[in-house]
C-alpha cells in the first residue's frame, strides 16, 4: 500500500485544492477505507467551499480532507474491530459521536452534545475527498452487494437525511406530496416518497437546469416553475385541496411559505433544507386548519441501516440522481458545478465508480 496520498481541501475562498497527505493507520476500533465514492452536499458548497461559515467545534478545520458523503472498502482493520473486516463494503454515516451522551445512545450522532468529542468527517476530521480514509467502526454501516458505492454515498447524508423528515410526516399510499426546492436533496425526496407509496408529487423549482433534471427524473407527476402562484397551481392540481404532506428543501422563505399555504387542513409539512427564514401567519396558516411544522436534521445511524435495507427492497437507485461524475483530480471542477446549481448531484469516484 502506498504510505501517501492525495486529499482535497477547501480553502474557503470557492477554491479546491489537492494535497498530499500521510495515508492513515487505523487504531483501536478503527478501519482504513479505499475511497470508492464521495458525493457532494449543499452544505458543503453553502458552509466550506464559498467561506468558512460554522465556529468553534461546529467549524471546519482548516486543512482537513473535506467531503462528509463517503463511501468505498475497507483495506485495514485496526485492533478491536468487532463487526467490520478486510474487505467488506461500507458507508460512513458523518459524524462520529462520543457514543455515550443521551443523542449518541439514540443513535443521533449528529446531535451529539460534546463538544471534545462530537467531529463530523469532512469538517472536524478528514473525509472521502482522498483515496483513503480512516474511520471508526461504529460510524459504519454495511453496503449490500445490490448498490454501488454511489449509492451508499448517497444514503451517507441526503438520502438518510431525507429518509428521517418523510418518516416523521409519515408518507403513504394516500398521498399527494409538494416538493419546494429541487436540487439533490428534493430530488431524493421525491424517490423515496415514491417508493413509499405517494400517488401525486409536485415540485417547484426556481433553476431552469434543475427544472429539466427533475421534468427528466420520470419521478415527478408535475414541475412547476417557483413563482408567486404556485399555491394556487398546486391547489388547482389537488382538487383545490391541497396537497397531504410537503416537504422544503430550498431553505427559500417563499417556498417555506408555499409548502405550508399549499399543504391542506390536517396536513403536515418538514423543512429539510438548511439555513434561510420563514415568515408566516401562525392563526391562518397554521393553527386554524391544523396544521403541523416537522423539522428534520439528519437521521439516525440506525434508521440509516433501515434505510439501506428498504432500498434494495424497493428497487431503487440513488446514483441514478447524480448528473456528473469526476475524478479526484478535477475535484475543483466538480465543486464548482455543484455550486454553481446548475446540475443534479455530483460526485468524486474511484476505480470502478468513475464511469
Amino acid at each position: 500500500m502506498a504510505k501517501k496520498m492525495t486529499g482535497a481541501i477547501l480553502p474557503g475562498n470557492s477554491t479546491v485544492e489537492l494535497k498530499e497527505f500521510d495515508v492513515p493507520t487505523p487504531g483501536h476500533g478503527e478501519v482504513l477505507i479505499k475511497m470508492k465514492s464521495s458525493t457532494i452536499c449543499g452544505s458543503d458548497i453553502r458552509c466550506i467551499y464559498n467561506e468558512h461559515l460554522g465556529k468553534g467545534p461546529e467549524g471546519y478545520q482548516p486543512g482537513l480532507v473535506s467531503g462528509h458523503e463517503p463511501s468505498g472498502q475497507i483495506v485495514e482493520a485496526g485492533p478491536g474491530c468487532r463487526e467490520f473486516k478486510v474487505n467488506d463494503r461500507v458507508i460512513v454515516y458523518h459524524i462520529s459521536g462520543c457514543g455515550v451522551c443521551n443523542d449518541c445512545r439514540r443513535g443521533y450522532m449528529i446531535s451529539c452534545t460534546s463538544d471534545e468529542y462530537r467531529r463530523a468527517y469532512g469538517w472536524q476530521r478528514n473525509g472521502g475527498m482522498a483515496e483513503y480514509m480512516l474511520a471508526e467502526e461504529k460510524d459504519l454501516i454495511h453496503l449490500p452487494d445490490e448498490l454501488s458505492y454511489s449509492d451508499g454515498a448517497q444514503v451517507a447524508c441526503g438520502f438518510g437525511t431525507v429518509y428521517e423528515g418523510l418518516e416523521k410526516i409519515v408518507i403513504s399510499g394516500n398521498d399527494a406530496v409538494l416538493i419546494t426546492g429541487l436540487g439533490p436533496v428534493g430530488l431524493a425526496t421525491a424517490m423515496l416518497a415514491k417508493a413509499m407509496g405517494a400517488q401525486n408529487i409536485i415540485g417547484t423549482e426556481a433553476i431552469d437546469e434543475r427544472i429539466e433534471v427533475a421534468k427528466n427524473s420520470g419521478l415527478f407527476d408535475t414541475v412547476l416553475k417557483a413563482g408567486p402562484d404556485n399555491v394556487q397551481k398546486v391547489k388547482d392540481l389537488t382538487g383545490g385541496m391541497g396537497v397531504e404532506k410537503s416537504a422544503d428543501c430550498s431553505a427559500n422563505n417563499n417556498a417555506r411559505l408555499t409548502c405550508i399555504q399549499a399543504t391542506r387542513k390536517w396536513g403536515k409539512i418538514v423543512f429539510l433544507g438548511e439555513g434561510g427564514t420563514c415568515d408566516f401567519q401562525p392563526s391562518p396558516d397554521i393553527i386554524h386548519d391544523q396544521k403541523t411544522i416537522y423539522g428534520s436534521w439528519v437521521t439516525s445511524i440506525w434508521k440509516m441501516e433501515e434505510l439501506v435495507e428498504r432500498i434494495v427492497r424497493w428497487g431503487i437507485r440513488p446514483e441514478e440522481l447524480i448528473t456528473h461524475r469526476f475524478p479526484l483530480e478535477k475535484a475543483g471542477e466538480a465543486y464548482a458545478l455543484m455550486a454553481s446549481g446548475k446540475c443534479g448531484k455530483v460526485a468524486v469516484v474511484f476505480d470502478e465508480e468513475l464511469k
